[in-house]
């Protein structure tokens, strides 16, 4: 199968990950099901919206800060490494987010936006944290 023969529609509406993709500025161009899955909100009530609606109030300026800072460069270290944050779910509560990101340019070579591929891993930290607080109680009961 050649990249012509793929149909990318049906790839990005099929994945498992959210994929998301926003302009220069930070608005929503691209939100698939999983990402309506993930973050609660609808692709009719994504499309046209800032991150916003997905950044928790206390990491909004630390992330518009990247995310310009990222759009002027067109760098990211966030291409192979993966970024692990808190998000925001329609409903208010909290998740724990891992995900990539990619840039992508115009005709022009300048930056038209960016594509991000999302994970849910609000289980698996909350996993990772009651085994580390298990761990400490076994260690401490062990070092009495």
């Amino acid at each position: 199968m050649t990249s012509s023969t793929i149909d990318f529609e049906q790839l990005v509406a099929g994945a498992g990950d959210a994929i998301m993709v926003c302009d220069a500025k930070g608005a929503i161009t691209l939100w698939n099901k999983a990402a309506e899955r993930i973050f609660g909100f609808a692709e009719a009530e994504a499309l046209g919206q800032s991150l916003d609606i997905i950044i928790p109030m206390r990491q909004r300026q630390r992330h518009w800060d990247g995310y310009n800072k990222t759009m002027e460069t067109a760098v990211t270290k966030y291409g192979a490494d993966v970024l692990r944050v808190p998000a925001l779910h329609k409903d208010g509560h909290t998740l724990s987010i891992a995900f990539t990101v990619s840039m992508l340019f115009a005709p022009d070579q300048k930056v038209s936006g960016i594509v991000a591929i999302v994970r849910d891993e609000t289980a698996r930290f909350a996993e990772e944290r009651k085994l580390r607080a298990r761990l400490v109680e076994v260690e401490a009961a062990t070092n009495k």
